[in-house]
């Protein structure tokens, strides 16, 4: 399996199929990079090569007790991009992956940078707080840890099952692949990342990162995502950047690169051959 260490000697798994311009996509909380599958293969499809890596503590990347925060996630990215010497890449990260991309951006600068595209991304900032009154109480991702703590199988079976795809709402046509698929791709994962990596989606302020990217990036995100809700996420990262455009997709959940995966594949070329 192909493996880079980071400085801190942590071993990280990535895939890299084809050649051309590179896309680097970046994964959500608690997943890996088998999430992007169906955007790997269209993309490598399109003459694109394609990377994406599991997380440190996801997939089959190390499960390692420390460094389970913004700035070790953005860093371990920057290994990667230095390892395989990426020019003109296009970088997308979904949820989690997006504050990735985003602080990886912001601290490593744009040298290797073309663009970006963040989806249901958790860009600004998703906790309440004095400065941010919309985001959502320290109690609810106190519960997630609660959860990933005592039961983790079972809260990784009723997330997917419930509101990571929509599956809870009416008239929803639950897929029992997918959902197996996110479960099995949460449990490959260590306990301790996941436990930590709520505190670092949650609890990292990303608004001076996004004040600092020049490159164009797309904010992509839908009206009824119930994990990382619309109105104090994807517009106002949109404000908040130099050279972003807001795209909002009508009743997609959370998991829409999944779910939805024909529309934001053909979304996202668009934008990265505008």
């Amino acid at each position: 399996m192909p493996t880079i260490k980071t400085k801190d000697g942590v071993e990280i798994f990535y895939k890299d199929w084809g050649s051309g311009q590179p896309i680097v996509f970046s994964h959500g909380w608690p997943l890996s990079s088998d999430d992007w599958d169906t955007q790997m293969l269209f993309f490598l499809g399109k003459g694109f090569r394609v990377i994406a890596h599991d997380r440190r503590g996801h997939g089959r990347s190390a499960q390692v007790a420390d460094g389970h925060d913004m700035d070790h996630y953005a860093d371990d990215l920057a290994a990667l991009t230095a390892h395989l010497d990426l020019k003109n890449a296009v970088h997308v990260g979904h949820s989690t992956g997006g504050g990735e991309v985003v602080h990886y951006i912001a601290r490593h600068g744009e040298s290797r940078v073309a663009k970006a595209a963040i989806i249901a991304a958790v860009p600004p900032l998703m906790v309440k707080t004095a400065s941010n009154p919309g985001g959502l109480p320290k109690d609810v991702f106190d519960g997630l840890q609660a959860q990933t703590a005592t039961n983790r199988a079972q809260f990784y079976r009723d997330l997917p099952a419930g509101p990571f795809y929509g599956y809870n709402r009416p008239g929803a046509k639950p897929s029992e692949g997918i959902i197996q698929n996110w479960w099995r791709q949460g449990m490959m994962g260590s306990a301790k990342a996941h436990y930590d990596g709520i505190v670092a989606f949650s609890q990292t302020d990303f608004t001076e990162d996004l004040k600092k990217i020049n490159v164009p990036v797309l904010v992509m995100h839908g009206d009824d995502d119930q994990i990382v809700p619309y109105a104090d996420s994807g517009p106002l990262s949109a404000k908040l950047l130099k050279n972003g455009t807001l795209k909002t997709y009508k009743g997609f959940p959370h998991g829409m690169p999944t779910t939805e995966a024909e529309t934001i594949n053909a979304d996202l070329l668009a934008f990265i051959k505008s």
